[in-house]
């Protein structure tokens, strides 16, 4: 089978999860919006259904994008094996994330200590809410990953190796190393208009917490993919939504 076939298969394989994780993110995007701007939007395309459907399209196709051509990046890099789970790496990849997503939890007894509009935020997040709890999981948890990881790393990479190292037979790890900082960095960067948005203003420690929190784990997701493959990027991913989510529901009145 050829390179392009698998690529078209396996993105068409996540388009479903990539719908449904589109949908539920653009439902939560649209509850926190503006209400008069919602309005706004509702008054052009005719209902909020509508709204949301709309607000779906995008990140679906951007998602179909990155997965096709990611995979076609990452089979030349060699990082592309069979998707499988294998027992020894999977074993690791849960334990760490696992413990990932009890650190990232700590969030709203840390930073939300000294941020009081974060603080707030975290109000909510004691009780059940199925579409926050599927976009995290599946946004995050396979959307992200297929934009950050499986794309952008690996064009990093590509264009590193062919740039700067083109007599080498194969990527050396070097840059793949400094293709997973790019792109952890582009990850937390990416977080920031959904920051300013929900605060209002980036101060110095909301920009802190951006970039330390979604830096240091944009980094763990490389890694896994690096060593192991976008599969386990992805869930390593999804589990840390799981595991915060899980730990702020129990221990949030």
């Amino acid at each position: 089978m050829s390179r392009f076939k698998k690529a078209l298969l396996f993105a068409l394989a996540l388009l479903p999860v990539a719908v449904i994780g589109g949908y539920f993110a653009a439902a939560c995007s649209v509850a926190s919006v503006d209400p008069a701007l919602l309005e706004d939007a509702i008054h052009q395309v005719g209902s909020r259904e509508a709204v949301i459907l709309a607000s779906t399209v995008q990140p679906v196709i951007l998602a179909m994008l990155c997965a096709f051509f990611g995979y076609i990046l990452s089979d030349m890099l060699g990082l592309m094996g069979p998707l499988r789970f294998v027992k020894a790496p999977l074993l690791r990849v849960v334990v760490i994330s696992l413990l990932c997503g009890g650190i990232l939890s700590l969030d709203a007894w840390t930073f939300a200590r000294w941020i009081p509009a974060l603080k707030d935020s975290y109000a909510s997040a004691g009780s059940f809410d199925s579409a926050t709890w599927l976009a995290s999981i599946l946004y995050g948890g396979v959307i992200e990953e297929l934009m950050m990881r499986l794309f952008l790393m690996s064009l990093l990479a590509f264009w590193g190796w062919k740039l700067f190292c083109r007599r080498s037979v194969t990527v050396p790890a070097g840059v793949l190393i400094g293709a997973n900082v790019i792109s952890a960095l582009a990850f937390a960067a990416a977080h920031l208009p959904a920051t300013a948005a929900t605060f209002g203003e980036l101060t110095p420690l909301l920009l802190l917490r951006c970039f330390l929190l979604n830096g240091a784990f944009g980094l763990l997701f490389g890694r896994f993919y690096r060593r192991y493959g976008i599969q386990y990027a992805m869930l390593a991913h999804a589990l840390l939504h799981i595991v915060s989510r899980t730990v702020w529901l129990v221990f949030i009145p």
